[in-house]
This record gives C-alpha cells, structure tokens and sequence, in this order.
C-alpha cells in the first residue's frame, strides 16, 4: 500500500508543472528578443557606422 501511496502523491503534485511555465514563457521572452534584434540590426549598424565617420571627421580637425 505504501507505493501506492506514492503514486498517488506523485499524480496528484502540480509543483513542476509551474515550472514548466516559467521555461515556456523565459523561451517565448528570450524568442521575441532574438527577433527585434534581427529586425533592427541593420539599422543599429548604419548608425553606429555614421557616428564612427563623424567622430573621424572632427578628430581631424
């Protein structure tokens, strides 16, 4: 009777379905990141090589 005990205290404990919640929203967050990074990396890059031409240009002077 003991094991079946533990069987049913096993079944009936819903402590690790939180934390499979928590793992699908972290991937859902950390997705969502990887794309606004794609989508705004090309822009990031333009800009930052627009500001390193004009540190040039007045380092020149």
């Amino acid at each position: 009777m003991k094991l079946l005990n533990i069987f049913k205290s096993f079944k009936n404990d819903e402590s690790g379905a939180v934390t499979v919640d928590w793992v699908v929203l972290t991937a859902a967050i950390v997705g969502l990141g990887l794309v606004v990074m794609q989508t705004i990396s090309p822009s990031l890059d333009a800009t930052a090589a627009n500001i390193a031409d004009k540190l040039d240009t007045a380092a020149s002077y």
